[in-house]
């Protein structure tokens, strides 16, 4: 064996050595929050010990489908060499990291608070399961294809549309799933609406809402990061039957086989459409392979194809200055609905991604060329997520 090979196998052992004793500290199974850091919540979790990172992840029962790194697909030395890199906190703090490939989960990883069975705070990736929900809506034929370039306000059936703010009947779905609702509202009225908000229930908040609100016009109708996803929610709440909140439970999560979860309520009594709901990783997966999957689930369509091109595509492009996660390697950032889009390259090849992502680094990512799934929690923007999966992730599976 030449120097050159020796130290290079000296380094590889050490890795999957020390990689080993983190999956080792927690036996067989990853660590389980107790019943009492369920009923506290995430920040109520003390941080592991010892990282766990399992390259072959075990089958239960959850509808998640496993397989193992390497014979399943990956590079094992590239991956649970970045693991063991990010159980050291040198890419930041993160909580997991989950990688699926041709729809089998092959590394399941869990740092810091992160649990198997608890569910993490999602931010603002409650977004993409809002857009899901109204696909849902679709599938089943309470809306069509076609009503989403219908005036928003046409389905709000108890708002008095004479009080509306002129240009309100120019709001479209798809401009709100797309945050270009043209709402603007002044910092006074801003707060006006804040001081109000618990007494404004169901529609009433629209109604508030869209009086408050400077006059809609072509000029507004842009791209604006706020909360236009409570405005969809509003119409999936007014055209299913029973409530969004019991719609969402039966035809969405119950269909995904999720229970652990927390998913709050508004101040108009809705189901919160932007965060505060949580999720374990492994129930993220889910919500990617069902997107990835272009919306059918266990072989039964929950959401129409067509839709989940829509959501997944770029309707605009938004620029690389605030991107999340982003880096050398990330460019071309864009929007659909509520689907972040980006260009990822690796070596001498851009993969188009669709990530789901919330502030302070939750992330769904989609790689559809390379039929790659990501999940990552975490608890802080300090990460470069989509950089490392342009950097470490995707040549793995190239």
């Amino acid at each position: 064996m030449s120097k050159n090979k020796l130290v290079t196998y000296l380094i590889s052992a050490a890795i999957f050595s020390s990689v080993s004793h983190f999956a080792i500290a927690n036996g067989a199974q990853p660590v389980e929050a107790t019943a009492a850091e369920l009923k506290g919540g995430y920040r109520d979790v003390a941080e592991l010990e010892h990282a766990f990172i399992d390259a072959a992840p075990k089958q239960r029962g959850d509808g998640v489908e496993v397989g193992i790194l390497g014979a399943d697909g990956g590079n094992k030395e590239l991956l649970l060499s970045l693991a063991k890199e990010i159980a050291s906190k040198t890419h930041g703090h993160f909580d997991s990291l989950l990688i699926s490939h041709k729809g089998k989960l092959v590394l399941e990883s869990y740092f810091s608070r992160g649990r198997i069975n608890l569910p993490h705070y999602q931010a603002s990736a409650t977004k993409v399961y809002t857009a899901l929900a109204l696909g849902r809506a679709i599938q089943l034929g309470y809306l069509s294809m076609k009503d989403l370039d219908k005036p928003l306000v046409g389905f709000l059936k108890e708002l008095d549309r004479a009080k509306l703010t002129p240009g309100s009947e120019k709001i479209t779905l798809n401009m709100a799933l797309t945050m270009r609702s043209g709402v603007r509202l002044s910092d006074a009225h801003q707060e006006a609406l804040e001081n109000v908000s618990k007494q404004l229930k169901g529609q009433q908040h629209a109604q508030a809402l869209l009086e408050r609100s400077a006059p809609i016009s072509t000029e507004s109708l842009t791209f604006k990061y706020q909360d236009d996803p409570m405005l969809v929610m509003h119409v999936i709440d007014a055209v299913v039957p029973g409530s969004a909140q019991a719609f969402i439970k039966k035809e969405l999560l119950d269909k995904l086989g999720i229970s652990q979860y927390r998913w709050q309520h508004a101040d108009n009594g809705l189901p919160e459409a932007g965060w505060r709901v949580s999720m374990t990783s492994r129930d993220m997966l889910k919500w990617g392979t069902l997107t990835q999957n272009k919306g059918k689930w266990q072989g039964e369509q929950l959401i129409p194809q067509d839709y989940i091109a829509k959501a997944i595509s770029p309707h605009l492009y938004t620029g690389d200055e605030d991107m999340f996660g982003g880096g050398k390697d990330v460019s071309k950032q864009g929007y659909g609905y509520y689907w972040w889009n980006a260009e990822l390259k690796s070596g001498d090849k851009q993969f188009y991604s669709a990530s789901a992502q919330g502030g302070g680094g939750q992330y769904i990512i989609l790689v559809e060329e390379l039929d790659l799934i990501a999940v990552v929690t975490a608890s802080r923007r300090e990460n470069s997520t989509l950089q490392l999966m342009a950097e470490r992730v995707l040549p793995a599976f190239m």
